[in-house]
């Protein structure tokens, strides 16, 4: 051994500069481990000593206050669940420091019955709204529908439902399954809707002449097509036609395929039916979309298509093509450096990137964020790579908790959504990166059981701390933003400082979706929630909900409870 490291010491005398280079590259290598080691841990519960206090209410547990690590320091008090990175590092495809939007916004469990208890459990996919009258000469819902007198299930009639756009999905005498926009009769017993599935017989499909009945979630996503355009709804022939929609071109041989690809050819972003008059135009105030109608007012078939509707001189059917509306598509760095810090504040898988989207196409400027993701960058987040102190940006996306960082804000957007959806979806970004899922072995092993401990309670607290430390904070649902996109996005860019210009808000509405959506095609086939987990969340729920009302807020939406 002596021999061997005089040897070594002759050969560095004789060429000293490859032991230089072979120590630097040692202290190198040396250097980023400890780096990459020291940033690693996911949001921890820093483990102050404050108890609950008065807002939070007497069904929470001590929680103390949750703060995202950004130094070396690690909580002793919960153990380390993955890895979060400090602002400059890049995160990779696998494990992204942003907390998706579109899963945020895209989940897809169905809400199915299992006898009268299953009416009470609520899925991402449909929740249930009751037991309805239907009269065969007047249906309840009135747009499409189909029977099968051996397979029909509960999934089955909203998927086809959800598929063509429509926002209801309601099941009759066990076979037959019809879907609508509107819900045109009055409720009935529940004990009236007690026909089995014939595909299921655990699940109840109506009665005779008793529709149960499902509000989706994803038809309110225009998820309807015909070919490359999106069914857009049958609605009123605006006042002033020739200006709402300003191209226009009469078709004696109409079909849905030839309107909208005249309007297509003229890069107008609606193609609008009216019997043998097609025309072309963008949303604007004059013709909103808001308003739909009775899909039977359009049902009137095509001249050149006898199995297609063309709609009629005083009710349109609306497709949007596949031209962009180019109206909201601008955006840039703030002129001028902002004079306060706004926070987009949500918890992880709350729909923080989705918002960010909106906001930017509402208001033309880039969003900023309190850490950096390289992916979301590529795809179009340029206020990602600024310090989120810069000022260049219109708000900074963030999911800290604690009063050090949520005093760094001079306002902020509080966004809240369901925490069993926030949580699905986080956990499906962690496993399977923004638009993806985690697997079964995920969902069945210990991983999601350990995540569900340790996260569930952040979902309280962030809201707590917010409402508590925050000087201006306003507060969104998520489900209210999905269900009320306009209006929600208005009160958004009025706390930005932002005149809200309604065209370029119409617009919004068309482009909502962004890149950063799930797929609605991969289903969870079982309630991941178990009942000792749903009681511990339920009690969050609550401690929320008395916070929110005590500041003189609407308390949250009905659906956060399990049914």
């Amino acid at each position: 051994m002596a021999k061997l490291l005089v040897k070594l010491q002759r050969y560095f005398r004789r060429k000293p500069v490859r032991f230089f280079t072979l120590l630097a590259l040692y202290l190198a290598a040396g250097s980023l481990v400890f780096l990459h080691s020291g940033f690693a841990g996911e949001p921890t519960v820093a483990g102050n000593q404050r108890g609950p206090g008065a807002s939070e209410g007497p069904g929470l547990p001590y929680l103390g206050v949750m703060q995202l690590s950004r130094g070396f320091k690690a909580a002793a008090t919960m153990p380390e669940v993955g890895r979060r990175h400090g602002p400059w590092f890049k995160s990779t495809s696998k494990e992204p420091a942003e907390r998706g939007k579109a899963g945020d916004y895209g989940s897809t469990r169905s809400r199915a019955l299992r006898g009268r208890s299953g009416r009470e459990k609520e899925e991402d996919r449909a929740r249930y709204i009751g037991c309805y009258v239907d009269n065969t000469r007047r249906r309840t819902l009135r747009g499409v529908s189909f029977f099968d007198y051996k397979k029909m299930t509960v999934f089955r009639c909203q998927d086809n439902c959800a598929e063509r756009g429509y926002l209801y999905a309601g099941l009759e005498f066990g076979a037959e399954c019809y879907c609508g926009h509107k819900v045109q009769a009055s409720n009935a017993s529940e004990s009236e809707c007690n026909m089995e599935c014939k595909g299921e017989r655990s699940n109840t499909c109506g009665g005779v002449n008793r529709l149960s009945i499902y509000r989706l979630e994803l038809a309110q996503e225009s998820a309807r097509r015909y070919g490359s355009a999106i069914f857009r709804g049958c609605f009123r022939r605006p006042d002033n036609i020739s200006i709402a929609l300003p191209v226009s071109q009469l078709m004696l041989n109409m079909s849905v395929d030839k309107c909208v690809d005249f309007c297509t050819e003229k890069e107008y972003p609606l193609s609008a039916l009216a019997g043998t008059a097609c025309h072309c135009g963008f949303p604007t105030t004059l013709f909103t979309l808001h308003e739909r109608e009775d899909e039977q007012l359009c049902a009137q078939k095509c001249t050149g298509e006898e199995f297609e509707s063309c709609g009629t001189a005083e009710y349109l059917l609306v497709y949007q093509t596949q031209v962009q509306d180019n109206r909201c598509m601008d955006r840039r760095f703030l002129p001028t450096r902002a004079k306060q810090l706004v926070a987009l504040a949500s918890f992880p898988g709350a729909g923080n990137t989705w918002a960010r989207h909106l906001i930017e196409l509402a208001t033309g400027f880039y969003t900023g964020s309190y850490y950096f993701d390289g992916s979301l960058y590529n795809k179009g987040f340029k206020g990602e790579r600024d310090h989120w102190r810069s000022g260049r940006t219109i708000c900074i996306k963030t999911h800290e908790s604690g009063q050090k960082e949520i005093e760094s804000f001079d306002s902020a957007i509080l966004l809240i959504r369901n925490p069993y959806k926030a949580l699905m979806a986080e956990f499906n970004r962690k496993y399977g990166g923004h638009i993806g899922f985690a697997a079964h072995a995920h969902w069945k092993g210990k991983e999601w059981p350990e995540f569900v401990a340790n996260y569930a309670p952040w979902w309280a607290t962030h809201t707590l701390d917010w409402l508590r430390y925050g000087k201006k904070v306003l507060v969104v649902h998520f489900e209210d933003l999905k269900r009320d996109l306009f209006v929600q996005l208005q009160r958004m860019v009025g706390l930005l400082g932002i005149a809200a210009c309604e065209d370029r808000l119409l617009c919004v509405e068309g482009q909502k979706d962004g890149n950063f959506k799930r797929s609605g095609l991969r289903k969870l086939e079982y309630d991941p929630y178990t009942p000792e987990m749903r009681k511990t969340i339920s009690g969050y729920i609550k401690t929320v909900d008395t916070a929110l009302k005590l500041r003189n807020l609407s308390g949250v939406p009905d659906d956060y409870y399990p049914r």
